[in-house]
């Protein structure tokens, strides 16, 4: 019998988790946006070494095809298909072209640094430019997939934020922004479809070593007057491990969120203790 609120109606109850034990990534097919190269790759090619199917989408199909030839003779497959995330039109037809996949995990990791320089220096199609990928990119995908997800009762989406969406970066004003709105977005659209069985969190990477933070250390550097040495120790003097983070590290910890079935409407922090509270 079910249980019942103060008001004598039964207590709504959302849908009861699957297998809380073994492997929750093997044989499932998980699509990963913004994966032909950074973040993205390394979380494909770590849900592939798991057993996964991993759909790769990013806009540049070589680049793509390219992680795909990493994935092969890994435990997994994959599968390329090439969209514009900020692109209704582009997504919908993705959506149409992998309709005969059952896509069960959703990454949304697609996302663009933004203008380093100050907010009065910043043009209006700058800004829109960060937030049309950074956050229109996830609306549009989750859109387009979890109407699926909901219908079978099941399914994981874990969109990629960032520290920067909960701490000052000076000079980062559209990226820190569009940051703090996927983790409004993630955490909102969790309590709209979690009761139908659909976890959706949010993971957010302190920096992470790589093309994308050099580029970032060297506009810093340039408009400060620094050396590049410079403009790195002082962003990486405020994590407690005094490091950045690798991308390998960013791909197991979405390896293990999706092995926490009851995570949902949280925002992990993976930060090298650049956030700690």
């Amino acid at each position: 019998m079910p249980s019942r609120s103060s008001t004598g109606r039964p207590r709504e109850r959302g849908r009861r988790p699957g297998p809380l034990t073994g492997d929750r990534v093997r044989g499932r097919t998980v699509l990963v946006t913004g994966a032909g190269n950074g973040l993205g790759r390394a979380i494909s090619l770590a849900l592939v070494a798991r057993g996964a199917r991993v759909v790769l989408v990013a806009r540049t199909r070589s680049h793509l095809e390219a992680v795909a030839a990493e994935a092969a003779g890994l435990p997994g497959s994959t599968r390329v298909a090439t969209a514009d995330v900020a692109d209704p039109v582009s997504v919908a037809a993705l959506a149409e072209e992998l309709a005969d996949e059952t896509v069960e995990v959703l990454v949304n990791n697609a996302g663009v640094p933004g203008p380093v320089a100050p907010l009065l220096e910043i043009s209006p199609e700058e800004w829109d430019d960060v937030f049309a990928v950074n956050v229109r990119g996830m609306f549009l995908m989750c859109r387009a997939f979890i109407p699926q997800m909901v219908a079978r009762g099941a399914g994981d989406v874990i969109n990629l934020a960032s520290v920067s969406g909960k701490r000052p970066l000076t000079r980062r004003t559209p990226y820190a922004a569009s940051k703090m709105a996927v983790i409004g977005l993630t955490t909102t659209l969790a309590f709209e479809v979690g009761p139908q069985g659909v976890a959706v969190n949010s993971l957010s990477p302190g920096p992470v070593d790589g093309p994308r933070m050099a580029r970032n250390f060297e506009l810093e550097a340039k408009r400060t007057g620094t050396t590049y040495a410079e403009a790195e120790e002082a962003y990486v003097a405020r994590a407690a491990l005094h490091r950045m983070l690798t991308e390998d590290e960013v791909a197991a910890a979405v390896i293990a969120m999706l092995h926490m079935p009851g995570l949902c409407a949280a925002d992990i922090d993976l930060s090298a203790g650049m956030v700690a509270r």
